[in-house]
């Protein structure tokens, strides 16, 4: 199996566990005199296999992330924290440059002006860069995710 399956099929196994637990928490309470739509035990079964299913698949990814070489001075688990961190430091200065474009029209001279306390054109090209990092960084993890096999 290729990291990218596994990948979905973890996404997957985490939706059914929310589907399961759904319907454990509906049945966990009926009306007294009528019986549960399902057996809580057999959900409860139920969850405890999904549990032990997504627990192997997520260290076999976690071990493949750790072992695929993703240049030559990082792991693929490696790239994925610095994609991630690139991708929050993008997201801040993002909502920085949102704050700091906003025009507040002044209808009076005596009304409060408002000034921006970065460069904005700045600003925009630093976001610009951190985006073109993150789309080389992300390509490369996807295609290294489609060719690596899944460790066991």
């Amino acid at each position: 199996m290729k990291l990218a399956e596994a990948l979905i099929l973890r996404t997957d196994s985490q939706k059914r566990l929310e589907q399961v637990k759904h319907r454990l928490l509906l049945n966990a309470k009926f009306q007294e005199g009528e019986s549960p739509s399902e057996d809580p035990k057999d959900l409860e079964k139920e969850l405890k296999h999904l549990l032990k299913q997504l627990k192997q698949l997520i260290q076999r990814v976690n071990r493949t992330n750790l072992l695929t070489p993703f240049d030559e001075h990082l792991s693929l688990g490696d790239a994925l924290v610095e994609r991630d961190l690139i991708g929050q430091e993008r997201k801040i200065y993002s909502e920085l440059l949102d704050h700091a474009s906003v025009r507040h029209d002044r209808y009076s001279k005596t009304e409060i002006k408002f000034v921006t306390s970065i460069n904005v054109k700045d600003t925009q090209k630093h976001v610009d860069e951190l985006s073109l990092k993150f789309r080389l960084i992300d390509t490369r993890i996807q295609e290294l995710n489609w060719l690596t096999d899944l460790v066991e």
